[in-house]
């Protein structure tokens, strides 16, 4: 078992493709997040109670985007009655857009974004 250590990868010191060494991507940290250079990220977040939902669309006020995975609550009619219609008022405020992704996920965009419903298909 290796123990892997957090490392700074600001300065760009990536180990190389032939050195063999693997770069865990959780365990990436930036001293400086303006290098990123984005103003919008992409938050992902599962939901377990209905009662956690503010403090995830707290984002989208931000001007994040937020993929929400429902799994836990799917099977709970009412719950989900509640979410997406909070969801949708969320979306309204912000002038943003909020729709399905697949089975159990929720995508909710700040102003200026808009979900294309239309999905690629590549070729055979």
């Amino acid at each position: 078992m290796a123990i892997l250590k957090k490392r700074d990868y600001s300065k760009g010191d990536f180990p190389s493709a032939d050195s063999g060494e693997f770069i865990d991507l959780t365990q990436m940290t930036f001293n400086d997040d303006s290098q990123l250079g984005a103003k919008t990220l992409v938050k992902v977040a599962e939901i377990y109670r209905y009662e956690d939902l503010g403090k995830m669309t707290s984002n989208v006020f931000n001007g994040h985007i937020l993929i929400l995975d429902y799994t836990a609550l799917s099977g709970d009619q009412l719950a989900m009655k509640r979410i997406t219609n909070d969801l949708k008022l969320v979306a309204r405020d912000v002038g943003g857009d909020v729709a399905g992704l697949g089975k159990n996920y929720f995508i909710v965009t700040p102003g200026g974004i808009k979900v294309d419903r239309n999905k690629i298909k590549g070729g055979f």
